[in-house]
């Protein structure tokens, strides 16, 4: 029983310690949307590839308990030496100032919890960055504020588009304000997609939270990353990295189709994109005004 301090704070600190662990373990059960941002989503997205859900395992079963805890025993010590070691409780305080068995403890307890963090996240970590042989490799590069999509030729492409969010005026219904784009990249799913990144001008970052997936695309430089999508749908990214005034305007979106149909979409693609003159900048300049 906590003696010696007010019931007021005994009530605050007996509720905090049942409400902390709800909160931790709440992104482990909280429903997301696969592909999108859901509004008052807890945790990591719903995850689409295999180093998503490794990710995505990583954080719920290694991460979040160690966290919770660390948190609880920290909680843990303050109540207790709050109500041990308060003026009533203890009116002569202690003047021990060093204890080498316990300086020892609190120094080999975190090396041992960085052991046991390291080991799984540099296996996750190997598994991002390892580029398996692919069946799909396509180029993005990054400009001020767009993505070009390079499709190579000998893979059934040979074009490339730009890839600029749609302002608000032309969202039809369905569009995700801020995230949707005039042309959507289409990977098929179940098969290894790698991509190439550069930048034309600052460092841009290409990220798709449900893939697990982050990389800096810096000019001068070809940084490559990859993923496999496990089922179709759309899935929605950002340029994570500050690259001016329009930084918050730079969405990516990737559409993943069965193999078939995605043969059908390059053939399209082809047609569409053949007059592909580079236009960005003026339709920059017209999304500025009507934002």
């Amino acid at each position: 029983m906590l003696t010696g301090i007010s019931p007021n704070f005994r009530r605050c600190a007996l509720a905090a310690a049942a409400f902390l662990p709800a909160l931790l373990f709440a992104g482990m059960a909280a429903a997301q949307v696969e592909g999108q941002p859901a509004p008052g989503g807890l945790g990591l997205p719903a995850m689409v590839t295999p180093v998503g859900h490794e990710a995505q395992a990583f954080y719920n079963l290694v991460l979040l308990p160690i966290i919770t805890v660390i948190a609880l025993f920290v909680l843990f010590l303050l109540i207790y030496v709050m109500w041990r070691f308060n003026e009533n409780a203890n009116p002569v305080p202690s003047k021990v100032t060093h204890n080498t068995a316990l300086e020892i403890v609190w120094t080999l307890i975190p090396v041992l919890i960085l052991v046991v963090i390291a080991i799984p996240s540099f296996r996750l970590l190997t598994h991002q960055v390892e580029v398996p042989p692919a069946d799909v490799t396509l180029k993005v590069t990054g400009n001020q504020w767009y993505w070009n999509w390079k499709y190579p030729e000998e893979q059934g492409g040979g074009f490339a588009f730009d890839q600029m969010m749609k302002p608000e005026a032309e969202l039809a219904p369905g569009d995700l304000r801020l995230l949707a784009v005039d042309n959507e990249a289409v990977v098929p799913v179940n098969e290894v997609i790698k991509v190439q990144l550069t930048s034309n001008d600052v460092i841009h970052a290409f990220g798709v939270p449900s893939f697990g997936v982050r990389q800096d695309a810096i000019p001068g430089r070809l940084n490559e990353t990859w993923f496999k999508i496990e089922k179709e749908g759309v899935y929605y990214g950002q340029c994570y990295f500050i690259c001016g005034k329009d930084h918050a305007y730079m969405p990516l979106v990737i559409r993943a189709v069965s193999r078939p149909a995605y043969e059908a979409w390059l053939q399209e693609a082809k047609k569409k994109f053949a007059a592909n003159d580079g236009d960005a900048k003026l339709r920059i300049a017209a999304s500025d005004a009507q934002r």
